[in-house]
């Protein structure tokens, strides 16, 4: 109930008999009257610190004017309840206007009623004869509409939330940190921006809202509209924002998971989980309850879900038959993990001859290496010795072909190497007779008398040869001759074999593009080597957005001593080019970009041309997104405080690791893929990082550098002299190379960058 205040005192005159009106001249037998009011009668929109008076027609005897002849009160209604009280305050009578200044602001919403008591007396002692009553309304307090409204659910994690009032406010006093929109979790204040207008304000949270969460916003009484009228009461309303599902796979290797995301309360969401070739969908689990057995998964939302989809390595049986002979396995297992391998080695009984393989696998090679990617079986092919002792009778012409063994004669199924090399001038291109092909050396089974001849080639005067291995593939050489002229070209096409890419050449071509062509202007030998394709790709654990264009980016600038080398991308923002030194930058004109001798890649800063300064805010505000996702990831569950956060040879398996303090890195560590591919190491570090002089990161079986996350929440990430360091470093404020460190990974400060004669190169 808004208070009541005590009324203003006006002095009583009393009443002559036979005083007659005349309006505004003092006059014997003339009664006074009162001619105007401040406010005037029936006004509205009163400010709260309005000084009340009321002139007369001719000069009053200020002596009358005493509280107990005037009254002026305050009524309010509230829930229907009239409310009235006096308003106390200053009286001051000043030839014929009494002033009236209320001890306290007047109360804003409230109607006051002012009376002055018929009796008080002009100078000659004429009287008012009956009272005299106006009235006037206050100022009405300001407010608000909320947006979110009050109990809205399903609220987006992006919402700016905005209090609209119903009158101009005071925008000074909207900007005090104790009057705006104060939004909470809880007890705990949301960090954001404020933006005013006369009749809003708003409020944009620094970072996304937490999913599935209440949150309180107030308005306090501070708040004051143009005239000064403060809100009624504090205004406060709540929200509730929108949903989200979280998906994962355990192991990451065993599948995809689609579906994650935030929804409405109450919708049908269907997860789905596909396993990867190898492996087979088990369950759907939230926490340690299995929720469905069924990989594609439907459910109502009602709240935050973090949901696994669980798979398991599929098992595969090797069935073996060998008829006169043997066969080992090698491991000998019952069942095998997909994508084992395992060793068969085919023995013939006496008598008999180890020949070929079939069934689910073919050719002759002994040892052979099965890949278990299904249930197979296979059969070992032996053939009986049939005669013997047999001949091999080798001709050789331009060159000279040795045997292993070299003997008369040979037990029937015994096996000789033979080795071709030509003479000078000469290249071996094949064996004909009892074999064929171009290999050599060649395995001959000796099951028969055989002649085999080794073929040999003249290199004409001037011309050169041009040898091509391929191992995991194959190369077509166009045109395919013994050799070629002088400034001749060929091209090269590489064919990868099932289950491989084609990566590059080496020896005398470089480079990755297929075809590629050669210039023959001397002998030459190239290899194209092929690269094992992954069996499943990696999930992103944590996505770099645009930041990922960038081997260093910064807030703050970036700074070089010494001659460093940078391969990759730089960009810095909001600070300007100017605060990147030491790179003596090459900008040519209306350019996006600048570059630098020490720089293999663009320079990017926010007073370039487009789209230059957008690109970078993006990134910047990505850059910061992965620092919090990164810190905050709890699947699989944190190594919490390992050796005390004292690194000193340890070798570390994939995981995240988490400590509370500063991180030291004092003789150096391993990282240990464990043959994964995609082994995701993310260390969690509260405090600084700091590396020692000389230290290593040695990387093994799989780990890589572009899976690795050093996210420091410290003051800074500072790198040895020397240092050999693997890995992306997510630092909330300063990074530092000293003298000679070297970094396989990206630099991602919030801060500055500085280096000292280092080497960075973005990791692959």
């Amino acid at each position: 109930m808004r208070q009541l205040f005590a009324a203003l005192l006006i002095v009583s005159v009393a009443l002559m008999s036979g005083c007659k009106k005349d309006e505004y001249q003092a006059k014997v037998g003339v009664c006074p009257e009162v001619v105007s009011t401040i406010p005037a009668d029936k006004a509205v929109g009163v400010p709260l610190n309005q000084v009340i008076s009321a002139t007369f027609n001719e000069k009053m005897d200020g002596g009358m004017f005493t509280q107990e002849a005037v009254s002026f009160a305050g009524t309010t209604t509230i829930a229907g309840t009239k409310a009235a009280s006096v308003v106390t305050g200053t009286i001051v009578f000043s030839g014929m206007t009494v002033f009236f200044t209320p001890a306290t602001p007047l109360a804003p919403n409230t109607t006051y009623t002012g009376t002055i008591k018929a009796g008080v007396k002009d100078l000659t002692g004429n009287a008012l004869q009956v009272d005299y009553v106006w009235s006037f309304s206050t100022d009405v307090s300001p407010t608000v509409s909320a947006d979110p409204i009050n109990n809205s659910v399903d609220v987006l994690l992006s919402k700016i939330v905005i209090a609209t009032f119903s009158v101009p406010m005071d925008t000074l006093t909207l900007k005090a940190p104790a009057t705006t929109v104060i939004v909470k979790q809880g007890t705990t204040i949301v960090p954001g921006k404020y933006s005013f207008t006369t009749t809003t304000a708003s409020f944009k949270p620094e970072v996304a809202l937490t999913p599935f969460t209440v949150y309180t916003t107030t308005v306090t009484t501070a708040a004051k509209n143009a005239l000064g009228t403060p809100m009624a009461a504090n205004y406060e309303w709540s929200f509730t924002t929108i949903p989200q599902i979280n998906v994962s796979a355990l192991p990451v290797l065993g599948g995809t998971v689609t579906g994650g995301g935030t929804f409405a309360q109450g919708s049908s969401v269907t997860v789905t989980a596909v396993p990867s070739l190898g492996y087979t969908f088990t369950n759907w689990t939230e926490g340690v309850t299995v929720v469905s057995s069924s990989a594609s998964y439907q459910l109502n939302m009602a709240g935050n879900k973090t949901l696994v989809a669980n798979f398991a390595i599929s098992a595969y049986t090797l069935g073996v038959t060998a008829v006169n002979g043997t066969v080992a396995k090698t491991p000998n297992q019952a069942t095998y993990n997909s994508g084992a391998i395992v060793t068969l080695t085919a023995t013939p009984a006496t008598g008999f001859v180890f020949t070929s393989w079939s069934g689910d696998a073919t050719g002759s090679t002994n040892p052979l290496s099965v890949t278990m990617n299904a249930n197979k079986n296979i059969t070992a092919n032996f053939t009986a010795i049939v005669g013997g002792p047999f001949t091999l009778n080798v001709t050789a012409v331009n060159g000279t072909v040795v045997k292993l063994p070299n003997t008369a004669t040979y037990n029937s199924g015994a096996t000789v190497q033979l080795t071709a090399t030509p003479a000078t001038g000469y290249i071996f291109t094949s064996w004909t007779g009892d074999a064929t092909g171009s290999a050599s050396p060649l395995t001959v089974t000796m099951n028969a008398n055989k002649n085999i001849t080794a073929n040999f080639t003249a290199i004409v005067a001037g011309t050169f040869t041009l040898n091509v291995t391929a191992v995991n593939g194959t190369v077509v050489k166009n045109p395919n001759l013994v050799s070629y002229t002088n400034g001749a070209t060929v091209q090269l096409t590489a064919t990868p074999n099932s289950g491989y890419v084609f990566s590059s050449w080496s020896g005398d071509a470089t480079g990755s593009v297929s075809p590629a062509t050669v210039l023959m202007n001397a002998n030459k030998n190239v290899t194209a080597n092929f690269t094992l394709i992954p069996v499943a790709n990696c999930p992103t654990v944590v996505d770099l957005g645009l930041a990922g264009d960038y081997v260093v980016l910064s807030k703050a600038g970036i700074s070089t001593t010494g001659i460093t080398s940078v391969t990759g991308n730089m960009g810095v923002s909001p600070a300007a080019a100017t605060s990147i030194t030491g790179f003596n930058l090459i900008l040519t004109a209306a350019s996006p970009f600048s570059t630098s001798s020490l720089v293999t890649g663009n320079i990017y800063a926010p007073d370039y041309n487009a789209p230059t300064p957008v690109n970078l805010t993006t990134a910047i505000n990505n850059m910061q997104t992965a620092f919090t996702t990164a810190n905050g990831l709890l699947i699989p569950a944190p190594t919490n405080e390992h050796m005390a956060g004292n690194l000193n040879g340890q070798t570390l398996t994939k995981g995240i690791y988490k400590w509370s303090s500063n991180v030291i890195v004092t003789s150096g560590i391993v990282l240990d893929g464990g043959g994964d591919p995609c082994a995701t190491f993310v260390f969690q570090i509260a405090g600084d990082l700091t590396v020692a002089n000389s230290t290593i990161i040695t990387l093994q079986n799989g780990a890589k550098a572009k899976n690795i996350f050093w996210v420091v929440a410290g003051s800074k990430a500072e790198l040895g002299t020397g240092v050999n360091f693997s890995g992306n470093i997510l630092c909330k404020s300063l990074i530092s190379l000293n003298t000679g460190a070297s970094v396989n990974g990206k630099l991602l400060a919030q801060t500055s960058v500085t280096m000292n004669a280092s080497t960075v190169t973005d990791p692959q």
